[in-house]
């Protein structure tokens, strides 16, 4: 792998920290983009300056998430936002409930939306605002009759 390849991945996958010391480490001339990031010599750099970057946020990374919130037994809430506290702020002021959980998902995760499969880093892209409500979910919950004692089935 490149540097420009792991320098481009880190702003994807908004890894601050490194897309910073690459950045950096680009800007005093340490490494190119074209060289392998075996010669990534992280020591070279000057870690006040790029605490200093990261402080100020040269790049402009702003990390959300995708946060999953239960409402009830069957219905949850996706949220984008910077942090789990934030989405049950969000998720709270919103719905005017606490939600009974909150799990951070991978934004690689794929759903189907309609006819189509997209991912919720795709999705984060069609939004402007964060925090965001990306979405809902309603589990499907089935009750089988045998004899005189239900079943529950749970459907994931």
């Amino acid at each position: 792998m490149i540097v420009e390849e792991l320098y481009r991945d880190s702003l994807i996958y908004e890894e601050s920290s490194l897309a910073h010391y690459l950045y950096h480490l680009l800007a005093e001339r340490k490494i190119s983009l074209n060289d392998n990031i075996s010669k990534i010599d992280f020591e070279q750099a000057d870690h006040q300056k790029v605490a200093e970057l990261i402080q100020k946020n040269v790049l402009g990374i702003h990390k959300i998430g995708i946060y999953s919130l239960k409402m009830n037994q069957k219905d949850f809430i996706f949220i984008f936002a910077a942090s789990e506290q934030e989405a049950i702020q969000f998720y709270t002021k919103t719905f005017h409930q606490t939600p009974l959980n909150c799990h951070e998902y991978s934004l690689d995760f794929q759903l189907s939306r309609g006819k189509e499969v997209i991912s919720f880093r795709d999705m984060r892209k069609e939004f402007v605002r964060f925090p965001a409500i990306a979405g809902c979910f309603k589990r499907e919950v089935k009750v089988i009759e045998k004899g005189t004692i239900p079943y529950v089935v749970k459907r994931d």
